[in-house]
């Protein structure tokens, strides 16, 4: 670690070094985290970690890099810690919540309309995201961090702790999945997609 890492800062440093350069990432990355989790409640919850993880490790940041490449890759790492352990864990079921339900009224009704869901059905990103999140979440991920948050090959090798040819292949590899995934929407489209690159 250089000189700068291992300093010190001061309360009033971290507390600038947090809101100037750590807080304007925040709907970046709650975006992130949402495309990551599926969830708005988990998103949230994942991004609150990454924060507080961030501010319990200031000192290991170093003023004037990229931090919004140093909170995706804590994000990054928080989501997949979770996800492990959730994966361990057994399935949970709330035997109340079984129980309420069934001595309800509503145990013939058959569910609502989500109405997010509903209003953008025929909107053209409707198509596309449904696509990117059916892709697993290495190929989903590098999409998200190169084609919609921007970054370079080589602050996605950093964020994601792999070697940067493994980025190169991992996002060639998922825009081909992408495109096999949206060419029936493209032809339904009129878009011709018979033509070889």
């Amino acid at each position: 670690m250089s000189e700068v890492q291992r300093r010190k800062y001061s309360q009033e440093e971290k507390n600038s070094i947090f809101d100037g350069e750590f807080m304007p990432h925040i709907d970046s990355m709650y975006n992130f985290a949402y495309r990551l989790t599926f969830d708005e409640d988990d998103a949230k919850d994942l991004v609150q970690d990454t924060y507080l993880k961030a501010y319990r490790f200031i000192n290991s940041f170093e003023q004037g890099t990229n931090a919004k490449a140093w909170l995706f890759r804590i994000l990054k790492n928080s989501f997949i810690n979770e996800y492990r352990k959730k994966s361990k864990q057994p399935a949970k079921v709330d035997y109340q919540e079984v129980e309420t339900y069934y001595n309800s009224d509503d145990v013939d009704f058959q569910g609502t309309t989500d109405l997010r869901a509903e209003s953008v059905k025929d909107m053209l990103g409707d198509e596309i995201s449904n696509a990117l999140n059916s892709l697993a979440v290495d190929f989903r991920t590098v999409i998200i961090l190169c084609d919609l948050e921007g970054f370079t090959y080589e602050e996605m090798a950093k964020i994601l702790d792999i070697p940067i040819g493994t980025v190169r292949s991992r996002l060639h590899r998922a825009r081909n999945l992408l495109k096999e995934k949206l060419k029936g929407y493209a032809q339904h489209m009129g878009y011709n997609t018979d033509e070889e690159e």
